[in-house]
């Protein structure tokens, strides 16, 4: 079996009890002067989770289980709901058709890329959303939204935004999106060690899961 990813999410109820968040890679290198050198190798950070600390039942524990070995380990990615960070704005704020500029229209360009923007004033980060929740997207060009299905089209394997003829955005309109995303991700371990003593005593299992690139 080859590798694949797999458009289905992890358990919602048990990756609401997740651990992690957003890892970089920093090489720092201290000079004689006692300044440092800081060089940044990844140009994307890349998420890791622990699942584990959601798991609170045999029946949970089993679920997590049939998962795993239906993507075959590490095998075959799968989507992840990282409450954290799993729409275009705050995750307790409703989506909005203004809460990402993802292009800028030429007349032409139908297509374009859903991103999230971190940040702003100094350095802002642009992170590519593969994975929108399908019926999620809206999408506005210079504030005026457009009607999903006859406006514009989302592929939510891909997250690219394809606007229908009649309606591709003119020369420099700002083009915004709203939206929900998962993650996608794999298990980071090919064996899953479930001491049940422990598990009944309250022990969590360790479910680690790694961001992938799609």
């Amino acid at each position: 079996m080859v590798a694949e990813f797999h458009e289905i999410r992890f358990p919602i109820e048990i990756s609401l009890g997740r651990r992690g968040g957003p890892r970089r890679l920093t090489d720092i290198v201290t000079l004689a002067s006692g300044r440092e050198q800081r060089n940044s190798r990844w140009a994307h950070s890349l998420r890791r989770y622990d699942a584990g600390l959601g798991v609170r039942t045999l029946d949970a524990l089993h679920e997590v289980v049939a998962f795993f070995e239906e993507r075959r380990g590490r095998l075959c990615g799968f989507r992840f709901r990282d409450k954290v960070d799993c729409r275009s704005g705050p995750p307790t704020r409703a989506v909005t058709a203004l809460d990402q500029r993802i292009g800028t229209g030429d007349g032409a360009a139908a297509t374009f890329q859903l991103v999230k923007t971190y940040g702003g004033a100094h350095a802002p980060y642009e992170r590519v959303i593969a994975k929108p929740v399908a019926g999620t997207v809206r999408v506005a060009v210079d504030g005026v939204e457009r009607q999903a299905g006859t406006g514009f089209g989302c592929d939510a394997t891909t997250g690219l935004v394809t606007f229908l003829p009649g309606f591709v955005p003119a020369p420099g309109s700002a083009v915004t999106a709203g939206f929900a995303f998962d993650v996608p991700v794999r298990f980071d371990t090919d064996e899953l060690d479930i001491d049940l003593l422990a598990f009944e005593a309250g022990e969590v299992p360790h479910i680690p899961l790694v961001e992938i690139m799609v």
